[in-house]
């Protein structure tokens, strides 16, 4: 009436208000008062699972409440062949929904909690599954451990090259809290069921009392969420959609996900989490004055083992084989293991530093350098022909390429000689990548250089200041005539003269 009233048709104003024509005129006659939508209480056609509904489909939800529609109604075409085609699915699930909504068991309720400033920060692991991230061209096998507070929302990420280990966790909590200058009075985990997998009783008591030793340390109490319970864990298992989110948009707005070096992709990622973070600046100064005192150091964030160094210069950590310098045979060597390095001493003193190699599907793997086995190994060149690391010491695909042209075109000793010296003077000189650039296009054009003539083209290449031999700057013995200056009545006949 109101849409008549300004000068609207029948037509228009019965449509705006949502009825007939027919209805409206009855309406503006006076025949009708208020429109009112009758509720109806009888079907328009036979109900196709009147015969089924009782007898098995409820059946089936009270013995096994968590089956779906579609399962039921799939079992239901088989057993009933013919009888209910696809175009009854949708009516069929609305029928099971309606039912669990009034007859099924309860569901899970979520308690929003209030979060108090410096309460709770929360760790979890995560995996970029849409994302490759490449270094040099080859991909990146890593996960990522993200640190947030509840309350601010304030993160840290550390790139972890292994699993969920307690060295990644320990060494990614303290990052963290040293970055952030305070610790939380409460640490939240899930269950660290990874951490945990394929450890004995014992290694998982161990690993449980590190854990907390590691979260008394700061003075953090430390819980877990239940296990396969994940949102009990939401203030950081959610925040990780919006994580991989902005790192997968921020690798779009880069236009590459190659990265020279590891070392770049996490100085960029730290970039990218510190935008982030800029954005909860105020919510962050109200928690940092809630947050405990750091203690005066870190504590332990590795895992330690002792290791005895083999006649072939070589030690064994959790399934892969690495080479150490041939001057560490027959010492025992204490590890401290990190999530993407090893560091090995004697004693107290560390003597070398390793990359972090993980066995993949619990297979072994080998980390060899021929720089530690060079020097021992240039004193019997032939035994590198037959070594069982030998494909190990050929450093990339390049001096794989010489080692195979060379081993077809010189003879046989001469080839291993070769290879040998080639090997001795990239350690030597430090010009792996410019020699095995220069081999290869001379290979290509035909020729195989001399050994001698390398040496000449490289080693004058090294800066002034590295380490010379110096039994190298004279090869034969001075005169003994030279002494006779120091000799007092030498001396004196000069002066005279």
């Amino acid at each position: 009436m109101s849409s008549r009233k300004q000068g609207q048709t029948q037509e228009q104003a019965s449509a705006k208000a949502g009825v007939s024509e027919r209805s409206g005129r009855r309406i503006e006659d006076g025949q009708i008062g208020v429109l009112q939508a009758r509720e109806r209480h009888w079907r328009t056609r036979k109900d196709p699972f009147e015969a089924v509904w009782e007898s098995e489909v409820v059946t089936l939800l009270e013995q096994q409440p968590g089956l779906d529609a579609t399962t039921l109604f799939e079992d239901l075409q088989d057993r009933h062949q013919g009888r209910f085609g696809d175009g009854k699915k949708r009516t069929f699930q609305r029928r099971v929904k309606a039912w669990k909504a009034l007859h099924g068991a309860d569901k899970t309720v979520m308690f929003r909690q209030v979060q108090e400033p410096g309460r709770q920060g929360l760790s979890d692991f995560t995996l970029l599954k849409d994302v490759t991230v490449t270094i040099c061209g080859e991909p990146l096998v890593h996960r990522l451990y993200h640190f947030r507070l509840a309350y601010s929302g304030w993160s840290h990420v550390t790139v972890v090259l292994g699993g969920e280990s307690f060295s990644a966790l320990a060494e990614g909590l303290q990052a963290a809290l040293w970055r952030l200058g305070g610790a939380p009075r409460e640490h939240r985990t899930d269950s660290l069921s990874a951490a945990y997998k394929n450890l004995s009783v014992d290694a998982q008591r161990d690993l449980t009392e590190r854990y907390e030793g590691l979260c008394a340390h700061y003075g953090m109490v430390a819980t877990r969420n239940n296990r396969g319970v994940s949102h009990e864990n939401g203030a950081v298992e959610s925040p990780h959609g919006h994580l991989k989110r902005r790192i997968a948009q921020g690798l779009l707005l880069r236009e590459s996900a190659d990265f020279a070096c590891l070392e770049d992709y996490r100085q960029w990622l730290d970039a990218l989490v510190g935008r982030f973070n800029r954005r909860c600046s105020e919510a962050l100064a109200i928690e940092r004055e809630q947050l405990q005192a750091l203690p005066v150091r870190r504590t332990t964030d590795y895992s330690e083992q002792v290791v005895p160094v083999t006649t072939s210069a070589t030690i064994e950590v959790k399934r892969v084989l690495y080479s150490v310098p041939a001057r560490l045979v027959g010492e025992r060597l204490r590890l401290h293991i990190f999530d993407d390095r090893i560091e090995a001493f004697v004693g107290a003193a560390r003597a070398i530093t390793l990359p972090r190699v993980y066995a993949v599907n619990h297979e072994r793997a080998r980390c060899i350098d021929y720089r530690h086995l060079i020097s021992a190994l240039a004193r019997k060149p032939q035994a590198f022909r037959y070594s069982q690391l030998r494909e190990d010491l050929l450093p990339n695909a390049t001096y794989r390429a010489i080692w195979q042209h060379v081993d077809r075109h010189l003879e046989a000793r001469a080839a291993c000689k070769y290879i040998v010296g080639i090997l001795a003077l990239a350690a030597r000189a430090e010009c792996e990548p410019a020699l095995g650039a220069y081999l290869s296009a001379q290979i290509g054009a035909g020729s195989i250089p001399a050994l001698q003539a390398l040496e000449q083209r490289f080693e004058s290449r090294r800066p002034v200041g590295d380490c010379v031999d110096p039994h190298a700057l004279h090869d034969g013995q001075h005169p003994l005539g030279v002494y006779d200056s120091l000799l007092p009545s030498h001396r004196q006949s000069l002066e005279l003269h």
